[in-house]
């Protein structure tokens, strides 16, 4: 199977996801900068997911490139991964509208965890799918950005339930973890060509 329309439609859905949080960041009632003021949280929770959710196209568009046939399970691990990246604009929105709340500050944890959960189950599947010795295979290697990743939303949905603005730290670290280019899929693919 072709690859080219898993990701037209990843690419699809994630915009989608994209325009959902920003239509959720009403217009202000007054006309003074002001009234910009009870908007701020809504956009920081904006911002945030907005970097989470461009952190996992790039990385999704780099993972697709190693790979040369699509199958069943690589479909419905996608499928997955969707799932739960379009349940970001639930708990940006929440996030948001609670000035970042413990509750809120959980369930975002929680999404996110399950994000990578998911991400890391497609790039294993397509890992199996395309053999050990695979580009992808080689380009993760120990895959020690991704464990970490994982222990540390672990820990911050820990933290969220006693100190909400020490998880949504956390929660940036690993963002900012992942905006660091990471270019070991792409030194694989320009070694092999």
């Amino acid at each position: 199977m072709n690859k080219n329309r898993l990701e037209a439609f990843s690419d699809g859905v994630l915009a989608i996801i994209i325009t959902i949080m920003i239509l959720e960041i009403k217009v202000p009632e007054g006309e003074n900068f002001s009234d910009l003021l009870s908007l701020f949280p809504k956009f920081i929770s904006y911002i945030l997911s907005f970097v989470y959710v461009g952190i996992y196209w790039n990385n999704h568009h780099h993972m697709l490139q190693s790979v040369t046939k699509v199958n069943g399970k690589i479909l419905w691990a996608n499928l997955h991964l969707l799932f739960w990246l379009s349940l970001i604009p639930v708990s940006t929105g929440w996030m948001g509208e609670h000035n970042f709340a413990k509750a809120t500050i959980t369930l975002y944890g929680i999404i996110l965890f399950f994000s990578a959960i998911a991400f890391w189950l497609l790039q294993n599947i397509i890992i199996t799918s395309e053999g050990e010795k695979s580009l992808l295979a080689k380009a993760l290697g120990k895959n020690f950005k991704g464990k970490i990743s994982n222990l540390l939303y672990l820990s911050a949905i820990v933290i969220s339930f006693f100190y909400e603005f020490i998880a949504t730290a956390i929660y940036i670290i690993v963002a900012i973890i992942w905006l660091v280019p990471d270019k070991r899929i792409e030194k694989v693919i320009n070694s092999n060509e």
